[in-house]
């Protein structure tokens, strides 16, 4: 099945030049080896009917229509030995650490801009910044309770960083699903590696989000806040909820007296302690944000202010998180912890200053242009793949408003194989590592890795057609399994 595979001179994750499989995938491919296409392909069905009978789907949205769909799923995981991970780890704590000093330090003194680090009007004309919220003194000084950073190998195999996901990431209870699917229906394929468990990592969640309540909260009750059924990650909301043991709730079920927030139940009000939030931040108090939000609860953000309730992600978050903030992420380290980063970010050209403008402009057939409000992928250009209509469309808007474009040069995305009914094919992938605040920085062991089904695509959103693999972090004493 890997007769017609080609590594193309792309950094594959699992094969080496000559298609010998890598030490730490050797297992893995010796035994997929020998497991015949049908039978392959009959527990590949068996894995996507599996996903649709518990439900586990995602919506897209395209000319303003919802459609339902669930996550592809493709069975080769992506392996990372101990040394790698461990390596990657120290590199995403230090990164998490320093955007959080970033977001303390913005919403307060405004250091890193009286010293100039970062340009000052980027910071606060940022649609992300909410003054509301300034001068809150966060428990923990924790903004970021749950970050979802995504990373990337280039073709030399070395990690970056493509994108810092800060407010509302999704896609952990995908994680989980994955892992349960592919011991259930490939059991066979866990038999020789001793693969980090993800069973201890609800206990931790819950841990760390009692750990961020108000100081006065003994025994803090906990809920999660939903925009409802019809959200995209409406199942990621409802997943965590459940495995973490809070009430999964939505605006109408709460209400503030008094400034506290109280749950509406069977037995009268109760008092929430920690609100960990899914809703957007302009719509989560209509007194405060868009007035017409009908999801969000009336004198919220009077309540947080007051210290009574903590909301899990901050507000506000989304100002370290903007494209074009992602930038100065490698500053905000060397300034906040005095350190060198440790894993890289991709270049990045910001579209603000006229010299790096006229450098995009000139090359818009070798790069890829976003606009720093996009996400998944959409409104994007992808030079080397777009049509010259296509690219004269895209630079007419980045003259109308350079300043809302950024550009990186094409990284040649690993790869990994990917099954194709008889065959492998090698497709694109990326992780999504998802981090924790709390009593101290966490790191889950594993993560989305998503994958671009359709061959030669870079894109790996679900939303456009991408699937999901998963992730295996080895352990570094293996044990017998």
């Amino acid at each position: 099945m890997f007769n017609s595979y080609k590594i193309d001179g792309y950094f594959d994750e699992m094969l080496e030049n000559g298609k010998e499989p890598r030490g730490h995938c050797k297992p893995f491919h010796e035994k997929i080896n020998e497991v015949s296409p049908e039978e392959l392909q009959s527990r590949y069905e068996l894995a996507q009917s599996d996903f649709l009978r518990q439900g586990i789907t995602f919506t897209v949205y395209s000319d303003n229509e919802g459609t339902e769909r669930t996550m592809p799923f493709d069975f080769v995981p992506k392996i990372i030995p101990p040394e790698e991970w461990q390596e990657l780890e120290r590199g995403l704590m230090q990164r998490f650490d320093a955007l959080n000093a970033f977001l303390d330090d913005v919403y307060h003194e405004q250091n890193i801009l009286k010293d100039g680090i970062i340009p000052r009007d980027i910071v606060v004309n940022c649609q992300h910044f909410f003054h509301q919220v300034a001068g809150i003194d966060l428990p923990r000084r924790q903004h970021i309770f749950m970050a979802g950073i995504d990373l990337i190998r280039d073709d030399s195999g070395e990690y970056r960083v493509l994108e810092d996901n800060l407010r509302n990431p999704s896609g952990l209870s995908y994680v989980f699903q994955n892992r349960y699917v592919m011991r259930k229906v490939y059991p066979e394929f866990f038999n020789q590696y001793s693969v980090q468990s993800l069973e201890q990592q609800f206990s931790y969640l819950h841990s760390a989000m009692a750990s961020l309540a108000p100081e006065s909260s003994q025994n803090p009750t906990i809920v999660l806040l939903t925009p409802g059924v019809h959200n995209s990650a409406y199942y990621d909301h409802s997943f965590i909820a459940q495995r973490t043991g809070i009430e999964l709730v939505e605006g109408r079920d709460l209400v503030v007296r008094e400034r506290e927030v109280y749950m509406k139940t069977a037995r009268g009000l109760k008092k929430v302690d920690v609100i960990y939030r899914r809703i957007d931040d302009e719509f989560l108090d209509p007194l405060e944000f868009r007035e017409d939000s009908l999801i969000g609860v009336p004198g919220l953000i009077d309540v947080y202010r007051a210290g009574n309730v903590s909301i899990l992600n901050g507000i506000g978050n989304g100002v370290a998180d903007d494209k074009a903030i992602y930038h100065f992420v490698p500053d905000m380290i060397r300034y906040y912890l005095n350190e060198e980063p440790l894993v890289k970010n991709v270049d990045t050209y910001l579209l603000r200053y006229e010299d790096q403008l006229n450098y995009v402009l000139d090359h818009l057939s070798e790069l890829v242009v976003k606009h720093t409000n996009a996400s998944g992928g959409y409104n994007m250009l992808i030079g080397p793949h777009a049509t010259p209509e296509e690219i004269e469309a895209y630079r007419k808007q980045i003259l109308e408003n350079p300043s809302e474009f950024i550009a990186q040069p094409t990284i040649k995305l690993s790869r990994l194989p990917a099954f194709k009914e008889d065959r492998f094919a090698a497709c694109h992938v990326d992780l999504r590592v998802f981090i924790f605040g709390g009593e101290k920085t966490h790191v889950f062991p594993g993560g989305l890795t998503r994958v671009a089904l359709k061959e030669g695509s870079l894109v790996v959103n679900s939303s456009q057609g991408g699937g999901a693999k998963d992730t295996w972090v080895l352990e570094e004493n293996p044990i017998n399994v």
